[in-house]
């Protein structure tokens, strides 16, 4: 099946997400809203626990299920509809032009149009709150979102979809959608969410750190401070409250000569974060096109690398 990966990988560069199209990650979303709704409400501490559990098994095996059964059928109808599904469900689980997309469009806001519509915009990308962000801090935050979900959003469902298919690959992304809704450490989700964002550290354990190394490849054929990259990539790739974003974080924080990190307003909580990188220049705009520039290196290498695995170990060695 590494022919239908790379066809979805060809097909989320050329397309990435149009926001009519049909997309599984929309409706994992809007499922966990519903549940969320209908049986998180309760005011007992442990019950929010006991639901929140419920929440990953329930959103995290559903929608492998679900993805399961599309396959399935579609291979049972036809092998080419079969395939189709294969190549179109694969496809929804990458995010490499959606998120050039979005660092895109807050790079224009703040290049061409007001602070106010800068921070509208980055809103549509980050948790935190983004009414009194500056124009540094609007690129520090984009940049960063950028680089870890270089990891979330690449990475990590590309190595799923070599190894398990789409199925696996789905499964990754409800587990990352539940984080992104849930899993903060604020009182409306501390309980609910806390689960959720322990699962989340663990499915990304290794995909950020391959993404560690990925990136820091990149630095070397963009022509960056590799060097740099390597010094603040090794030293402050643990300085962040999750035990996997810091890592993504660092190798960029290094390769641009920025500081990254600090502490933020999530939901109207102030929620302290550590900093990443030495500050050998304030963060301008631009970085954000060469933090999407990482991107794209980052994901075509992962590619060639878990293609090339994939061709030898199904050949040689199974």
């Amino acid at each position: 099946m590494t022919g239908l990966v790379i066809i979805a990988f060809l097909l989320d560069l050329l397309v990435g997400d149009p926001y009519s199209w049909p997309h599984p990650i929309k409706i994992i979303g809007n499922f966990i809203d519903w549940f969320q709704k209908s049986f998180t409400q309760t005011k007992n501490e442990k019950e929010r626990y006991r639901w929140g559990i419920v929440l990953w098994f329930v959103t995290v095996l559903g929608s492998g299920a679900v993805t399961y059964l599309i396959l399935r059928l579609g291979f049972l109808v036809h092998p080419l509809l079969g395939n189709l599904c294969y190549i179109y469900l694969a496809y929804t689980t990458l995010a490499i032009k959606s998120l050039s997309s979005e660092g895109q469009k807050v790079y224009q806001k703040l290049v061409n149009e007001s602070l106010k519509s800068a921070r509208q915009q980055v809103a549509m990308i980050v948790g935190r709150d983004t009414n009194e962000l500056t124009k540094e801090e609007i690129t520090k935050a984009t940049i960063e979102t950028i680089a870890e979900n270089t990891s979330d959003g690449v990475i990590a469902p590309l190595l799923c979809l070599f190894i398990g298919g789409p199925t696996l690959a789905m499964m990754y992304k409800a587990v990352n959608t539940l984080d992104s809704m849930v899993g903060y450490v604020t009182p409306k989700y501390r309980a609910i969410g806390w689960f959720s964002a322990k699962m989340d550290d663990l499915w990304n354990f290794l995909p950020a750190r391959m993404t560690w190394l990925y990136l820091l490849v990149a630095t070397k054929f963009l022509q960056l401070n590799t060097s740099n990259a390597l010094r603040v990539g090794k030293r402050d790739c643990r300085n962040h409250k999750s035990p996997n974003s810091g890592y993504p974080e660092a190798v960029v924080a290094g390769a641009l000569g920025i500081q990254l990190g600090g502490t933020h307003l999530y939901h109207g909580v102030e929620i302290y974060k550590p900093t990443i990188g030495v500050p050998l220049r304030s963060p301008q705009p631009k970085d954000i096109l060469t933090t999407n520039a990482l991107l794209y290196t980052t994901a075509v290498l992962s590619l060639i690398v878990f293609s090339v695995l994939s061709i030898v170990i199904n050949n040689y060695l199974l």
